[in-house]
């Protein structure tokens, strides 16, 4: 069965529009985004962790919204621990709202703090306060005000008080992620950092492993009354419905165009209006193209001039070309069809155009001599021709 033109437009636009959906439905997540987040499975995500947490009673809770509905928000009144593990490393710095947040009794422990490399092994066994923890970065920070976790080439883990709450930083992102399930000591101490409080008797992370057998008594008593710990997924592309609300606006179409598979979706609708379009015939009938004759001559000619350029053959253009155009000019000259002595045609040539005779007594001398020139000089010498036949 033959199908017609207009058929075969209408499954080509059939075509073309499922390859767009698919793309839209099946196009790959953005597994960057996903790194550090306790959603992900993947060996740099924080899923395993995070269930870890849950496991053990701590109240742990996903803060999908913007920070500073976290810091406004009115239900939310004792102090509380924000995590926040960057997907890459990040500078250590606070905007002046999460500064104030901190102030008033809150922590803030940030994962993936960038500091300078320095020469120490990016795998390393370290000592804290929960025993050996695994650490794969040589990446160190300079001071060792606040340490926690360290060696001698510098801080990788360190707190800096804040009125009465604090900031804990680490330089690595993977402190406790799902590729470190074998190391149960790195889970733990991520555990205490979040769950640590402060001025409660409980003596700082760094010595609690030196500490006595009353200090510990004082320091689990503290942590009975622990902060509620939050993660930030916001900066990892998770949202509540009401964020996606706001920002998305009150009807689905604006929500589109703030997503980059809408510009794949509208060029996609572009085409199939075109096809829909050309399928009706609204741009004229359609032309028969006609094939281009074929010129022999010009083809032999090419061919010719490409074998005699590689031959360096300039000797028989002189010769060939030079006796045409002394030819052309005797009949522009009026001097008939056969053949002159180069002082007769001189002559004629000063006598009707006034020009000077040396003009066309170099070309006819380099003429006669039939000598190879380079591809310059042959060149320079079919302008000159050309300037000849101007002045006729």
């Amino acid at each position: 069965m033959k199908l017609s033109q207009r058929q075969l437009w209408l499954f080509g636009a059939i075509a073309i529009g499922a390859i767009v959906l698919i793309t839209l439905i099946a196009a790959p997540a953005n597994n960057k985004l996903n790194s550090g987040s306790t959603y992900s499975r993947a060996p740099d995500g924080y899923g395993a962790w995070y269930a870890f947490m849950t496991e053990r009673g701590t109240p742990i809770q996903r803060w999908q919204k913007p920070f500073l509905e976290l810091a406004k928000s009115q239900e939310i009144k004792t102090p509380i621990t924000l995590l926040r593990i960057h997907k890459t490393l990040t500078e250590k710095k606070l905007y002046g709202n999460e500064e104030d947040w901190v102030k008033k009794g809150n922590t803030l422990v940030i994962l993936g703090i960038h500091q300078p490399v320095t020469e120490a092994p990016f795998s390393t066994l370290q000592d804290s306060p929960k025993g050996k923890v695994k650490i794969d970065t040589g990446r160190r920070h300079k001071e060792i005000k606040g340490k926690i976790v360290g060696d001698r080439f510098g801080t990788i883990i360190w707190q800096d008080p804040i009125g009465k709450g604090k900031i804990i930083y680490t330089t690595t992102p993977h402190l406790a992620a799902n590729a470190y399930q074998n190391f149960p000591n790195n889970y733990e101490l991520l555990a205490q950092l979040v769950t640590q409080t402060e001025d409660k008797g409980k003596p700082p992370i760094e010595n609690q492993n030196t500490q006595n057998t009353s200090v510990k008594s004082a320091a689990t008593s503290a942590a009975k009354e622990q902060n509620p710990v939050w993660v930030d997924e916001y900066i990892h592309g998770y949202k509540d419905t009401e964020v996606i609300k706001q920002e998305a606006g009150d009807n689905i179409f604006s929500y589109l165009t703030k997503k980059p598979l809408f510009v794949t979706f509208l060029q996609g609708l572009i085409i199939l209006i075109v096809a829909i379009w050309a399928s009706l015939r609204r741009f004229g009938q359609p032309v028969t193209l006609t094939a281009p004759v074929a010129n022999n001559s010009e083809a032999y000619i090419r061919a010719l001039a490409g074998v005699l350029q590689k031959a360096g053959s300039s000797e028989f253009i002189l010769d060939v070309v030079g006796k045409e155009e002394q030819l052309q000019l005797q009949r522009s000259l009026g001097l008939g069809e056969i053949p002159l002595n180069y002082q007769s045609l001189v002559e004629a040539w000063v006598q009707q155009t006034g020009r000077p005779a040396t003009e066309l007594e170099q070309l006819l001398q380099g003429q006669s001599r039939k000598h190879r020139l380079k591809e310059s000089n042959l060149l320079t010498w079919l302008n000159q021709w050309q300037e000849i036949r101007h002045h006729l």
